[in-house]
């Protein structure tokens, strides 16, 4: 008997865990997930992730760990991870409270 399919939730909390190595933080939490999109006969995520600046140098490290992070959730089949630009990230708009204010950032 197969795994049953994944939801999208189940995969944004497998996700979590997944840090931004420049900031110790969750990429979640931080607001960096813009989408996630199982297809609904085959288990293939897709995630949509933006990273806090184009010229990351981490990037690669966050997508790979992003990528495994899809892949752990039962069901997962494949995980495609795709990065997204627009809108650019915004920690005052995207961020959790928490995160803001570990940044420093208050409203």
């Amino acid at each position: 008997m197969s795994a049953p399919l994944p939801t999208p939730e189940a995969v944004v909390e497998a996700l979590r865990p997944v840090m931004d190595p420049e900031l110790n933080l969750s990429i979640v939490d931080l607001g960096l997930l813009r989408g996630v999109q199982v297809e609904d006969e085959t288990g293939d995520v897709t995630v949509e992730l933006t990273l806090t600046s184009p010229m990351c140098p981490l990037g690669p490290q966050i997508v790979a760990a992003t990528r495994d992070a899809g892949l752990s959730v039962p069901g997962v089949r494949n995980c495609q991870v795709d990065l997204v630009w627009s809108p650019p990230w915004d920690p005052r708009a995207d961020a959790t409270e928490d995160v803001k204010a570990e940044l420093g950032i208050w409203d």
